[in-house]
């Protein structure tokens, strides 16, 4: 069983990867009586829909010119690196291995650990090593809640140290007032979008990121409207 605010899962293992994977549908395994939901169904069908939106996004950038490293950190009351610095040619696409949800909310601990490495990484790297352009990417679909690594505080002193060195940070959130949560930890407005946490918000979230990396890895800089196609999307349908 997974809980959270919006729904009560009970099914077994093997379905849930299954779903998280793409290999079986969430609808289907509702319908045959192999996953029962209480609750908001779209909770299921994000299972899903996750991995396909992220995997469509990687082959699109794996396309493009210019070349980009990828770091992936999923979390929830802990953290889990599933890629670091990997070249996006070489980043293998999500499967059911890589991404189920469950747990709470260390989003601090998260952003904090992963910042810090990628810091330190960049200090002790030749100048010709350091990536031209960082972008920080931070989803969350709750309330920081479980960390006990990093205060408030300690994430935003890191956060305004990184972005004196040119790192662009863009934060999403669903659930939460995703603007009061950036400014606690230094990320303008202009750099933070709520979302609804469904299968159309996720994958307006992956095409605007893609768009994002898109920009940044040929020397431009983010448009002012990059992300009007949430905004819009949040206030038409805001759950």
């Amino acid at each position: 069983e997974y809980y959270d605010r919006d729904v009560l899962f009970t099914t077994t293992a093997d379905t849930l990867l299954s779903i998280a994977g793409g290999t079986m549908d969430a609808i289907a395994a509702f319908t045959q009586g192999k996953l029962q939901v209480e609750g908001s169904f779209d909770k299921a069908l994000l299972l899903q829909n996750f991995s396909k939106q992220a995997n469509r996004e990687k082959k699109k950038q794996k396309k493009a010119e210019g070349e980009v490293l990828v770091t992936t950190v999923l979390f929830n009351h802990e953290s889990q690196t599933i890629h670091d610095r990997v070249e996006i040619d070489k980043v293998p696409l999500l499967t059911e291995n890589d991404y189920c949800v469950g747990g709470c909310t260390a989003l601090l601990d998260a952003v904090g650990e992963t910042v810090e490495h990628i810091k330190n990484i960049h200090k002790y790297a030749r100048a010709e090593d350091v990536p031209q352009h960082t972008l920080f990417v931070i989803t969350t679909d709750g309330m920081e809640n479980a960390s006990t690594k990093y205060s408030c505080v300690q994430v935003k002193r890191l956060i305004e140290e990184q972005k004196e060195r040119g790192w662009e940070f863009l934060s999403f959130g669903a659930n939460i007032d995703a603007v009061d949560v950036g400014h606690d930890l230094e990320i303008a407005k202009e750099r933070v979008a709520n979302f609804n946490n469904d299968a159309k918000g996720i994958n307006l979230n992956f095409a605007v990121v893609s768009e994002a990396v898109s920009c940044l890895r040929t020397g431009k800089q983010l448009n002012a409207d990059w992300k009007k196609n949430i905004d819009e999307d949040y206030k038409k349908r805001k759950k």
